[in-house]
């Protein structure tokens, strides 16, 4: 089982980004997907879920209307457009399985993370 982020990397306030997850090893329709983010001195944030299915989405309130969870189940990608970035956006974003929304203190698989960092 892998999961794979991408698209991670420097960008100015109030530009955008689209970060990827590949999933290897189990189907993405199997699990609730997340993107959770963890700053520099700081523990893991929940960012965004998309159920099963992927008709269900969940969103924090730091990123909702700026940030859109999709995921392509035949292609077993996880996508996070993140759009209006700000500083404090910075951070490792990981995607993660787990069997519902949210973050609970564990995940079922999480992968290893792409740095997003957000400066002029």
């Amino acid at each position: 089982v892998q999961l794979v982020e991408s698209g991670g990397g420097l960008v100015q306030p109030g530009g955008s980004l689209r970060l990827s997850c590949a999933a290897s090893g189990f189907a993405l329709s199997s699990y609730y997907m997340n993107w959770v983010r963890q700053a520099p001195g700081k523990g893991l944030e929940w960012v965004s879920s998309i159920s099963r299915s992927g008709y269900m989405t969940y969103y924090a309130d730091s990123v909702r209307g700026r940030f859109t969870i999709s995921k392509d189940n035949a292609k077993n990608t996880l996508y996070l457009q993140m759009n209006t970035l700000k500083p404090e956006d910075t951070a490792v974003y990981y995607c993660a399985a787990d069997k519902g929304p949210y973050y609970t203190g564990t995940f079922v698989y999480r992968g290893q993370g792409t740095q997003v960092t957000v400066s002029s």
